[in-house]
């Protein structure tokens, strides 16, 4: 619970019952006493008093109107996609290789020789592991090696940072560290450094649990996604899901299907596609997560510029058993959800020797499909060709995702617009400081 940000709203609506209120809802969290949260909660409305009213650029917020789950942002569909390009022209253009503007899995730069390039990735954790911090561990470390694997390079660091509310245990911090480290004793590529601090300080109250894990890598041949090209075939390997398919086995009270998702076949595979030498010669690889293949499609075909078309027949042999009977058991799209599996973009010459050294490792893979002129994605059910493009939220996973719905809301266009402005009204407050700074 954020105290701060409940003690505001009591005084922007002018409640003279804020501060008995607040002492209530600390005394509903915390295990104190009604002497101490009456304490908290007055020492709460002074800090909020000071800062309800500020100016200036630095202090002033930028604002939209527009709620993060209003807007689906987090929930790999079009709400977030739309928020990401607008993350690319807050941060503009750079000297980077691979930046935020290309949509993706890691950013890369050049070495000062140029002879390789440096792969820079950080993923959050699932925000519904909070109460499983070893499952939360071990599978954003895994997302993140994955993100620097599928740019083609070897990983060679991972770095953590984790937040837990004042109420937290101690203890899930060495659970999730336990969980990122089984992953890197099993690949051999150390966590060497992180930060460790409670959510909000003082301010928010309870158990919940955030953060995320970035990896580093190194590579002499990119596999980003700009270089797709017409010809090309898509490939890709088994999944059996991660965070994802861990949170809906969770609140679907299937648990069962959680072992299901503990391996580290996709890593397996991509360090051996890496070693053979055939990264070289493939055009792009991507993990299939968040949004599932439908949101890679559209980031795909939007950053190189052509039309991915796939065949849902190769693509339902690809999903791990247990996780699609529990999928299509809740009525969830599997094509909209995080598989965990690795998709490849490559010349049909290549794909015989790419499969041949994925099957090597114990993991199956097939082509789903291939690249054509165009824009957009269509997938073929039966023979016929479909729209393929992912709606405004992933597919929903959870009960309450559930509840909430995938349907794009009425007022998307008005709720983009205001985005647009709040994005160009940060850009102008980015070039007014630096102004401000460079003539100190």
């Amino acid at each position: 619970m954020d105290i701060e940000g409940y003690a505001k709203r009591g005084l922007l609506a002018g409640d003279p019952d804020v501060e008995d209120k607040l002492t209530s809802r600390i005394l509903e969290v915390k295990k104190t006493t009604t002497q101490h949260a009456r304490k908290l909660a007055k020492a709460a409305i002074v800090e909020s008093k000071a800062t309800l009213n500020v100016s200036g650029d630095v202090l002033e917020q930028t604002l939209s109107g527009v709620t993060m789950g209003q807007f689906g942002v987090g929930s790999r569909g079009m709400g977030d996609f739309y928020t990401h390009e607008k993350i690319a022209e807050v941060i503009g253009k750079t000297s980077a290789v691979v930046d935020s503007s290309h949509l993706d899995d890691s950013g890369a730069i050049k070495t000062s020789g140029g002879e390789k390039y440096i792969i820079v990735t950080v993923d959050g954790i699932h925000s519904r592991l909070s109460d499983f911090p070893f499952l939360a561990g071990f599978h954003v470390a895994r997302a993140s090696l994955r993100d620097v694997y599928v740019m083609g390079a070897h990983p060679v660091a991972l770095l953590s940072d984790i937040h837990v509310a004042d109420d937290g245990d101690v203890a899930k911090i060495f659970d999730h560290i336990a969980g990122i480290t089984t992953v890197s004793e099993l690949t051999g590529i150390p966590l060497i450094t992180g930060s460790t601090l409670r959510i909000g300080g003082d301010m928010v109250i309870g158990e919940r649990m955030t953060g995320g894990v970035g990896a580093v890598g190194a590579t002499s041949d990119l596999t980003s996604r700009i270089q797709s090209q017409v010809g090309d075939v898509i490939l890709l390997t088994e999944g059996a899901g991660g965070g994802t398919i861990s949170t809906t086995a969770l609140y679907y009270d299937m648990h069962e299907v959680v072992d299901e998702t503990i391996n580290i076949k996709f890593l397996e595979a991509c360090k051996a596609l890496i070693d053979s030498g055939l990264t070289r010669y493939i055009h792009a690889m991507t993990d299939v997560t968040n949004g599932g293949i439908r949101g890679d499609a559209k980031e795909i075909s939007r950053t190189a510029g052509v039309k991915l078309v796939f065949e849902e027949a190769r693509m339902r042999p690809l999903v791990n058993k247990p996780v699609l009977k529990m999928l299509e058991s809740l009525e969830i799209d599997y094509l909209g959800v995080s598989l965990d599996a690795l998709l490849i973009i490559a010349p049909d010459n290549f794909a015989d020797d790419i499969m041949r050294v994925v099957r090597d490792t114990g993991v199956e893979i097939d082509i789903i499909g291939h690249v054509e002129e165009g824009t957009g994605a269509e997938v073929i059910i039966n023979g016929e060709r479909h729209d393929f493009t992912p709606r405004f939220r992933e597919s929903a996973y959870t009960p309450i995702k559930k509840m909430i719905g995938e349907d794009e809301p009425r007022d998307f266009g008005e709720m983009k617009s205001a985005v647009n402005r709040a994005a160009h009204d940060a850009i102008e407050k980015k070039r007014r400081v630096v102004e401000i700074i460079r003539n100190q």
